[in-house]
């Protein structure tokens, strides 16, 4: 019964144990379904099944016949050119770092596209050419097809270093694919969740610089090879600084004008985005001023720039991946793989929640899959979401993929007609464009101070992951930074809270005793709380944390008061001890004996509970023992652990906990656990944790009920005339608030008529 009384509310009800509770209230037996029924489950076939299989597969079905083409066409038709026209400029910008013609970008920006617009979930990201993914796929080209093997520089040899690395970019794309696929047939969306915040921000801030360093040849154009390797980045940067004097100054003015123009530009953008109908497409102005005024002045003749060249026109035919190259990339791949869904997810998961509508990470996983297998099969490379490009399709009023695929219809025009027109443009302004997209992920520097006030591990995680990719390589700092991210998450687990908890406010409240002043600790009575899992890797700390809270060991305890029975056995049989019925009487001298002579070779018979059966008087350890015997004083009679926060316990850390708790059971100490979740008790019993030592009973529903329960125990122990009631009697709650029996309290057999 609860009975509101202004702010405040008043419980009536009987202290409850997990027994009794089940008991007055009955449980209904539920069938719990193993994994052969979740099987048979999902290989089910029905009409229903089928059809959101269908639904799920094809998203498409399920959004366009709902569009709203009055309302939306228009939107939908601006965000799409404008989009379009950047997603050409970035195909073009990050095939540089994919080390491939940028002609082949434009692949990467179109086929992507068009799969998602019939796959995907998300209506508001633009998919095509990402420049962390464009970076570690051109990590593994110049791996496998090395600078090195371009002999003596000729244009036959560079084309068929081009075509090489093309199959090369190609084939690792269509494998990072493949695995996208299976991951999103096998249900393993989820697996992002084991990519944080983070880490995805440190690995992308790292893959930032890593776009810095890379396009430093393009903006100053030098001839420096690739160093996909460890400490690669350091590499790079002295070959770039030993060839520093023979700098094309052209491209270095054109790159800094570019990079000062894009980033004051994107500044204004960012300023005043509320005021601006449309972001200013600064990318696509610059471009083409920079294609007519090297067209006109002929910058490559007059100053040797480096410029796009012919673009190809129309499309290749589509190739099988080289298995060749597959074998040698599988790690690369699944690492591509892994870092394209994860970004483009939590992009769409931004967008999802800001538009209030559902996405499907598995469904995500098979839409990039596809994408990047029929990319890769054109000779495209590895493709996700860009931030900037996305923002441009949202913020400029795309409502659907419709958007998504009047973009690919822009691409699919410079792809078939307009791109000759590009020809002219200098490589360094498209290292400069590449690098003026890279804002965003430079600025999350910022993000360390605010993590080191808000969560120290999360920042440490961030900065270990962005020096292992910067100074690791991509990939082998990927794997690094996951494997010390669930290092750090072992290590809180291992390293549980343990706190000792105190009543506040003499109500049912427990709280930290360290945190609070107006607090009561029942006398003899311990409650310990462990705020974690307790599994083969923290029980050992499990159990030093409570040996320190109850500020002794029982199992030494236990093996003294052994030691001390056999000492007092070998006194009563020399007559060195009497009995009297003021205790025992030592008639005789002690004689010193060492701890060894008292084991006797029977150690393990000291962690055996007391036996006293044989004895004439029972013996109270915590009154005077003969001279001679002494055993560590136990100021506590009971313990109760809060396992409210306890989600699981393993079987190695059952045999410890069941160990641990027979060993204070030994030593006549009380042992409750409260608050254990639903389960808890069925998983003990199917693991034979209970005995005649450890019994269910001592589970319940709270640590006030315990605490309750554990004071009118010691009451009726200690009043004759409550003996008399204490099968009958259950107490209220009402007992609780003085904590003490006051000398007016009247006892009754029904618990809500205890009166004080």
């Amino acid at each position: 019964m609860v009975e509101p009384v202004g702010n405040h509310y008043i419980v009536a009800r009987p202290v409850y144990s997990e027994n009794s509770f089940d008991e007055e209230h009955e449980k209904l037996h539920r069938y719990h379904k193993n994994f052969w029924d979740n099987l048979k489950l999902y290989f089910r076939c029905s009409r229903q099944k089928v059809k959101k299989i269908a639904l799920g597969l094809f998203p498409i079905v399920s959004w366009l016949p709902a569009y709203r083409f009055r309302e939306w066409i228009l939107s939908d038709i601006i965000s799409g050119i404008n989009t379009g026209l950047v997603s050409v400029l970035q195909g073009l910008a990050f095939a540089l770092l994919v080390n491939v013609p940028p002609g082949y970008g434009l692949y990467a920006a179109f086929f992507p596209a068009l799969v998602y617009f019939i796959f995907g979930t998300s209506r508001h990201i633009s998919v095509g050419p990402f420049p962390v993914l464009s970076l570690m796929v051109g990590g593994v080209v110049v791996r496998l097809v090395p600078d090195s093997s371009t002999g003596n520089g000729t244009s036959t040899n560079m084309s068929i270093i081009n075509e090489e690395r093309v199959m090369v970019a190609a084939s690792v794309t269509f494998l990072s694919g493949i695995f996208q696929l299976l991951l999103g047939i096998l249900q393993f969306g989820f697996i992002v969740i084991y990519l944080s915040h983070s880490l995805i921000s440190g690995f992308t801030t790292a893959a930032a610089i890593h776009v810095v360093v890379s396009q430093l040849k393009f903006m100053l154009q030098l001839s420096v090879p690739g160093f996909n390797k460890p400490f690669g980045i350091i590499y790079t940067l002295e070959s770039v600084f030993s060839q520093i004097t023979d700098t094309n100054i052209a491209d270095l003015i054109t790159s800094l004008l570019v990079l000062l123009i894009v980033f004051a530009v994107k500044e204004l953008n960012d300023r005043y985005k509320a005021k601006l109908p449309t972001p200013i497409p600064i990318e696509l102005i610059v471009t083409v001023l920079a294609a007519l005024i090297s067209y006109f002045v002929n910058f490559e003749e007059r100053f040797n720039v480096a410029v796009v060249g012919k673009l190809e026109e129309g499309f290749q035919a589509p190739v099988a991946p080289d298995v060749g190259i597959l074998q040698k990339c599988i790690g690369d791949g699944i690492s591509i793989a892994i870092v394209g869904f994860a970004v483009a997810f939590s992009v769409a998961k931004v967008y999802s929640i800001k538009h209030d509508y559902p996405i499907d990470g598995n469904q995500e996983l098979i839409a990039f899959g596809l994408g990047n297998i029929v990319g890769g099969s054109f000779k495209g490379f590895a493709s996700s979401t860009a931030l900037s490009r996305s923002g441009v399709q949202e913020s400029t009023g795309g409502k659907t993929q419709i958007a998504g695929i009047i973009s690919a219809f822009i691409v699919l025009i410079v792809i078939l007609a307009i791109g000759f027109l590009l020809a002219p443009l200098q490589k360094s302004v498209l290292a400069a464009l590449a690098l003026g997209n890279l804002k965003g992920m430079l600025m999350q520097f910022k993000e360390v101070g605010v993590l080191w006030r808000k969560d120290k591990y999360d920042c440490v995680i961030w900065v270990v992951t962005f020096l292992a990719a910067v100074f690791l390589g991509l990939d082998i700092g990927l794997a690094t930074a996951v494997a010390f991210e669930l290092l750090t998450v072992v290590i809180r687990s291992q390293i549980p809270s343990c706190t000792v908890l105190a009543n506040v406010g003499r109500s049912n409240i427990y709280r930290n005793r360290k945190d609070y002043t107006d607090i009561y600790e029942p006398e003899g009575v311990k409650i310990f709380r462990c705020s974690s899992p307790i599994f083969f890797a923290n029980i050992e700390f499990f159990k030093e944390k409570l040996i320190t809270a109850v500020g002794f060991n029982p199992l030494r305890v236990l093996r003294k008061r052994n030691k001390a029975l056999r000492k007092i056995r070998k006194m009563l049989k020399k007559g060195e001890l009497q009995v009297t019925p003021k205790g025992l009487i030592c008639m005789a001298n002690q004689t010193h004996e060492s701890d060894e002579e008292l084991d006797n070779n029977r150690i393990e018979e000291l962690d055996q509970p007391t036996n006293m059966t044989d004895l004439p008087i029972r013996i109270n350890w915590g009154s005077d023992l003969p001279p001679g015997i002494t055993v560590p004083q136990v100021n506590i009679h009971s313990i109760v652990l809060d396992f409210s926060a306890v989600s699981f316990l393993d079987f190695s850390a059952m045999r410890v906990l069941q160990k641990t708790l027979k060993e204070f059971i030994r030593i006549d100490i009380d042992i409750y656990i409260a608050g254990a979740h639903e389960g808890f008790l069925e998983k003990l019993e199917r693991c034979a944790f209970f005995d005649e030592e450890i019994k269910p009973s001592m589970f319940f529903l709270s640590i006030h009920d315990a605490v309750l329960h554990i004071l009118l125990k010691k009451d009726i122990a200690s009043s004759p005339k409550l003996k008399l009631t204490e099968v009958t009697l259950q107490f209220s709650f009402y007992y609780f608030c003085p904590f003490t029996l006051p000398t007016n309290t009247q006892l009754c057999a029904n618990p809500t008529e205890t009166k004080f």
